[in-house]
């Protein structure tokens, strides 16, 4: 029965409670008084006799169901009726009778106890009026809340719906852009790789003659220092000074191995010794240079001893890779991106000459650094319109999602979407995001709890818009994952008031919303109360 209802049937029951009390047996309600007629005889209302109407309300019990003595104890499973004219009619166990405890507020149960008690349906009839008038005023003031939550519902979604439309005529245009600057990017990305593999194979050409000029001088100073007496040839006994020539690594280089390292001659000049200086050159030591034990000898670093590979330009220029590779990556987040920007800002600036490496690239001519730049451009510009493009779809993924949400037969659950609300115990902080998810959080540190994800509706089949279902929580301790009911309630405020476990890991929360506030009966729609 609604609020409203029940507000009414008092207000007839105060105003009708001094009118005459239609005669029936004690204990008889209204709806059962054609059961009772003195002049006949009375069958039992379950059919299995019939008595004397002399022996209804006898104290003693002939009825298997007790229908024969409504008024008094003697059937334990008979059951009295309480007009309580002024408030509501209600039914007693037949056992409570003339107990000595007033249970009817009209006192009407104790006719024969002596108990003292006092009419008390008027006092609880005016009270009750008095809450119902509150709840009724509430109910009302919440329905007419929810119409305007139905109203602002209906223009939020054609907003949404005319700006999912407008962002998906943006996503064609970006659609395009993002082809054409792809093209141009790979348009500018083409005459910058083929510059710097023109400048790679100059400044490889221009190393091999480094490095051949620096073999031969290096080559002719050990030829000076072999050539002990100055006689213009290096000979087997004075390339057996250098033990560290030995070519089975004993520790001593003999006449026989000497010879053959000088190519089976005793001695070879200048220009025969640049055909063994190619066998030696690995081994040799410098006299000007001590040889060092193993374990002191310097190993340049990689930056030092890394020379490029010339049949990968890929490896040397990293900035190449930057804006082909990552054409088709479908990465969401930005920041990713941005670090991208920076590498490839500073990957394609002119390489640096090192004061300590003559074989340092080159800095780029005028040309290929223009080419470099242009090239970086493009990049920039395609990777800024697919950020865009990215940005785009995820608020078409958002809106299409939000537009889909069952949010009631009218949406007047909408608002709650996105929204957050708290209710804060001794204890912990609960937290109810409609359609998203439920947590609990202690309130003196300690981290957050899941306590269920949006699932669905789950109230009874007449209206299931009154109970949330939020599922696959935190799993407890040897026990299930957490889950949480949500019961929604009328109410002008929208607010958590409640929560409690009343089973292991199952939570329960009361909600008020005036989303959930039917519209109250009219007074010519209710019917009347006339029990009396």
């Amino acid at each position: 029965m609604s609020c409203a209802h029940l507000l009414l049937v008092l207000s007839v029951a105060v105003s009708l409670g001094s009118a005459v009390e239609i005669q029936r047996p004690r204990g008889v309600p209204l709806s059962k008084r054609q059961f009772y007629e003195e002049n006949k005889p009375f069958t039992c209302l379950d059919g299995s006799r019939t008595i004397p109407f002399d022996r209804v309300n006898d104290d003693y019990c002939d009825c298997k169901d007790g229908s024969d003595e409504p008024g008094t104890a003697a059937c334990p499973n008979g059951s009295f009726h309480c007009t309580n004219a002024g408030f509501r009619p209600t039914f007693i166990p037949s056992s409570r009778v003339n107990d000595g405890i007033c249970d009817c507020c009209d006192t009407t149960d104790e006719y024969n106890s002596g108990a003292n008690c006092q009419n008390t349906c008027r006092e609880l009839g005016r009270k009750e009026k008095e809450s119902l008038q509150k709840l009724a005023e509430i109910t009302k003031e919440g329905f007419l809340l929810k119409q305007q939550l139905i109203e602002e519902a209906k223009k939020g979604k054609q907003d949404k719906q005319a700006k999912l439309t407008e962002l998906q005529n943006n996503k064609k245009g970006l659609e395009e852009k993002v082809e054409a600057l792809r093209t141009v990017k790979e348009t500018a990305e083409q005459p910058e790789k083929e510059a710097k593999e023109r400048h790679l194979k100059a400044w490889e050409e221009q190393k091999a003659v480094i490095r051949a000029e620096k073999d031969r001088a290096k080559m002719a100073e050990a030829f000076l220092e072999l050539d002990d007496d100055a006689d213009g040839f290096v000979s087997v006994s004075e390339l057996q000074s250098h033990p560290e020539l030995d070519p089975d690594t004993d520790g001593t280089l003999t006449e026989a191995e000497a010879q053959n390292v000088l190519g089976g001659s005793a001695k070879v000049d200048s220009a025969t010794f640049e055909n063994v200086w190619s066998s030696i050159k690995d081994k040799y030591v410098s006299e000007s240079q001590p040889e060092q034990p193993a374990d002191q000898v310097h190993i340049p670093p990689p930056e030092e001893a890394k020379e490029p590979i010339t049949d990968n330009d890929s490896e040397q220029y990293p900035e190449d890779d930057i804006g082909e590779d990552d054409d088709d990556d479908d990465v969401e987040d930005d920041e990713y991106h941005e670090d991208d920007d920076d590498k490839v800002t500073s990957s394609v600036r002119t390489p640096e000459s090192s004061d300590g490496d003559e074989e340092a690239m080159p800095p780029y001519d005028g040309e290929t650094q223009s080419l470099i730049d242009a090239a970086q451009k493009a990049r920039e510009e395609f990777e800024e319109s697919e950020r865009s493009l990215r940005e785009v779809e995820d608020q078409i993924r958002n809106l299409e999602k939000e537009i889909s949400f069952d949010f009631g037969p009218d949406a007047e659950f909408s608002y709650l979407y996105s929204q957050c609300y708290d209710l804060s115990t001794s204890e912990y902080i609960y937290r109810l995001c409609p359609f998203n998810r439920v947590t609990q959080k202690p309130k003196y540190g300690g981290s957050e709890t899941n306590l269920g994800s949006w699932g669905t509706w789950s109230g009874p089949e007449e209206n299931r818009y009154i109970v949330m279902k939020y599922e696959h929580g935190t799993g407890c301790w040897q026990g299930p994952n957490r889950s949480t009911t949500v019961k929604l309630t009328c109410g002008k405020e929208t607010t958590v008031t409640s929560t409690s476990e009343p089973s292991r890991c199952e939570y329960l929360m009361e909600f008020t919303t005036p989303a959930v506030c039917q519209e109250p009966p009219s007074l010519e729609d209710t019917p009347q109360h006339d029990e009396f």
